[in-house]
């Protein structure tokens, strides 16, 4: 995903600023920026200071509910997906459906909606097909084929060679190239068997980030529900028809991505799939011109940071900046949304056209956008900009936020789907009648179970219905949901990957140099950092052997003692399987071992967070800023 992320981003000069705006800005210009200001063209909907209706047991609703009763469908003739495709097909006039692009300087190729379904092979029952992208990925399939015995055929996006093939065929599996596999489609064409609004749609895995990974299975209801609730609150906004396109680059493993092909399937829209190199993201978003565009915020983080450093150095060029941002952001809060203005033509076009110069609406999600980028980008991309929250579990959305609606630092309100409610979290401090608590949604959208793991789903689904996300929420006096915290150890990073910190904190304690550790960070970053108490048993020792004061508080002050414990837990998680993202950015040393004593432990001998993360709070800002200076 990071990789992906940073695709837009590869052709640097395409962001800086160049030295003809320097003399392009006047008195004149600014003037005529004002007097050219068009009237507002994005009105909220519903009164933006009480976005949300409370019930008498507390529990909010969308203001769109109508009377209380939660949305299943937002058309009659679409309640799964495959009603959903044949809507498509009709609004479409069989127009385009799914794009590819083969190779540079050529256009998109097109499947029309009617070719999409006629070119599927039958099958029906268990998963007994498999679409594989690499050779690799068909060998760790094959490996475990006598776990898998519904599985007969493997479809590669390559060519598959003679000795996977024959590997293939031991297993009794069936291995086919994907242009090969249409072909059988169009000589095994059968009629449909439309599903059933209740019958499994998909099982889609979480990242397993405390253990193995859990699939959620969710039905066609689950879908259409929640993609509705979604599409009816973004149409408040723009309008969707055949001539809108989306581009598919995000992982087809998340909801996140695969609901958004779900409402363009739903109003006839196209489809296009980047090249699946994210070297040539950029060229291929150039040559789609997408009019719809969901991202994460990592992607919209590194956006921000290009264009901001393009202008250091330059005191004249940041001012500008600072006013076109200024002036943008205004015209946002009273309702005017455009491409068009001074500051567009000046400095926010090069950054519209990196995404095509058509996009009208951009949807992040999957993690909270910082307030300051969430300005910054609805100034610079000129097109309606919206933040949800959810998960899997939830089919995607639970929260979205309303068009038109200037603030920031909230994912908005319950989406017409789902009863959203805080419970009290007492050994975090949280309580409902604060406002306060963890986020709890009743929906036709959540799931209905994790496969074969009974015991997980009523951890999740309380015997009333109620979804439990873990994630701790505030109600803003303003019927919004602000994210404040996590339940458990787990949070995302800003790319949206989980954190489990439990996990990582027990890998660094294998090194022979750490007694304790404490790893913490936020949805706003992408990494994290740790508080590492050096082992008192070990380290004088191990400094009286490179000629040092074996004085634990001098020692954790030595900035090369903290390399090395940094390089040797890097090491230790490394060995361990942490990815990446996992690993610390930085650390600090602390003399201190935590214990009851000093209120850093529980009483049994767990690392108290709440009290560790305000203990250590300016440390880890300052980790932060230290290393992304």
């Amino acid at each position: 995903m990071k990789r992906r992320m940073s695709a837009l981003l590869s052709d640097a000069s395409a962001l800086s600023i160049g030295a003809g705006v320097v003399t392009a800005v006047t008195a004149a210009a600014a003037t005529y920026y004002l007097s050219t200001r068009p009237e507002p063209n994005i009105l909220p909907p519903i009164d933006l200071d009480d976005q949300s209706i409370v019930l008498e047991d507390g529990t909010r609703i969308s203001r769109f509910s109508e009377n209380g009763k939660l949305m299943k469908y937002l058309y009659d003739d679409v309640k799964t997906t495959y009603d959903a495709f044949q809507r498509g097909l009709k609004l479409s006039g069989d127009g385009p459906c799914l794009g590819t692009r083969t190779g540079p300087n050529l256009e998109y190729v097109w499947m029309t909606y009617k070719e999409s379904v006629t070119k599927e092979k039958n099958h029906s029952g268990d998963i007994a097909y498999v679409v594989c992208d690499t050779a690799q990925k068909v060998k760790n399939l094959l490996a475990k084929a006598d776990q898998c015995p519904s599985l007969k055929c493997i479809i590669m996006m390559e060519s598959p060679s003679e000795e996977l093939k024959s590997e293939a065929a031991k297993h009794k599996i069936e291995l086919l190239q994907y242009k090969d596999f249409l072909e059988l489609g169009e000589k095994n064409l059968q009629e449909p068997k439309p599903p059933k609004e209740s019958d499994l749609a998909t099982i889609c895995y979480t990242s397993g980030t405390t253990g193995d990974p859990k699939g959620v299975m969710l039905t066609h209801a689950n879908l259409i529900c929640n993609m509705s609730s979604v599409a009816f609150i973004a149409l408040k906004a723009i309008t969707v028809d055949k001539n809108d396109v989306h581009i598919s680059y995000l992982p087809l493993a998340h909801m996140f991505e695969r609901g958004m092909e779900i409402i363009c399937f739903m109003h006839g829209c196209r489809v296009g799939f980047f090249r699946g190199d994210v070297k040539l993201l950029t060229e291929d978003m150039q040559a789609l011109k997408p009019t719809l565009f969901i991202t994460v915020p990592r992607l919209l983080n590194r956006i921000y940071d290009k264009i901001e450093n393009s202008v250091q150095g330059s005191a004249f060029k940041s001012k500008l900046l600072e006013w076109a941002v200024a002036a943008k952001s205004q015209e946002v809060e009273s309702g005017i949304v455009r491409k068009n203005s001074i500051w567009d033509k000046l400095l926010f076009g090069k950054v519209q056209k990196l995404l095509g110069g058509r996009v009208k609406i951009v949807i992040t999600g999957s993690a909270p956008l910082e307030a300051k980028v969430f300005k910054f980008i609805r100034a610079a991309f000129g097109c309606v900009v919206m933040e949800g929250y959810g998960q899997t579990e939830a089919t995607a959305g639970i929260t979205f936020s309303i068009p038109g609606d200037p603030s920031i630092g909230h994912v908005g309100c319950p989406l017409p789907c789902a009863k959203v409610k805080l419970v009290d979290v007492p050994e975090m401090d949280y309580y409902a009648k604060d406002n306060k608590g963890e986020i709890c949604s009743y929906s036709p959208s959540t799931f209905i179970g994790y496969y074969k793991n009974e015991e997980k789903t009523k951890e999740t689904i309380d015997d009333d219905g109620w979804l439990h996300t873990g994630d701790i929420g505030q109600w803003l006096p303003n019927g919004t949901l602000k994210i404040i915290d996590r339940k458990k150890n787990i949070f995302k990073l800003s790319q949206g990957e989980y954190i489990a910190t439990e996990k990582i904190e027990n890998c660094y304690t294998r090194s022979r140099f750490v007694a304790q550790a404490f790893v913490d960070g936020n949805s706003l970053k992408n990494n994290v950092v740790g508080i590492i108490v050096p082992d008192p048993e070990v380290m004088p020792g191990w400094a009286k052997e490179q000629g040092m004061s074996p004085d634990m508080e001098e020692l954790c002050k030595n900035k090369k003692v903290r390399e090395m414990i940094f390089k040797d837990i890097t090491k230790v998680g490394k060995e361990a399987g942490l990815k990446t993202f996992e690993q610390v950015a930085n650390i600090h040393l602390f003399p201190e071992l935590f214990s009851l004593e000093n209120n850093l432990l529980t009483p049994t001998f767990k690392n108290k967070r709440p009290v560790l993360r305000k203990t250590f709070q300016p440390v880890i800002d300052e980790l932060y800023a230290e290393f992304e200076r």
